[in-house]
């Protein structure tokens, strides 16, 4: 059985990147980035390098709270663009499992 998760509307989608917005004004996130941690990676980062992502992309029906924001490096952000949490670790597990040998 598949599950069906709605799209949100371009409103609904203005207001979670509203709230984003106001959520990177807040010591929460000031105190986040400040460990210099990226997220999915866990590279060092400069604070002012990481930036914020959905781990469940608003455009998938994410919302712009606490527990569904961390701070990553924008390779790592890039990269995940709209991916759900499983999705990037599908990606991730592929990305390392590579074998260039395989090729030739």
């Amino acid at each position: 059985m598949e599950k069906f998760i709605p799209i949100p509307s371009d409103k609904e989608i203005t207001i979670e990147k509203q709230k984003a917005r106001l959520l990177r004004k807040t010591e929460w996130w000031r105190k986040k980035i400040s460990k210099g941690l990226c997220y999915y990676c866990g590279n060092r980062v400069s604070p002012k390098d990481l930036t914020m992502d959905h781990v469940v992309p608003i455009i998938r029906g994410g919302k712009s709270t606490k527990s569904n924001i961390v701070a990553c490096c924008k390779e790592c952000n890039n990269k995940k663009k709209y991916m759900l949490p499983f999705e990037w670790e599908e990606y991730l597990t592929k990305l390392n499992s590579f074998d260039p040998e395989r090729i030739l």
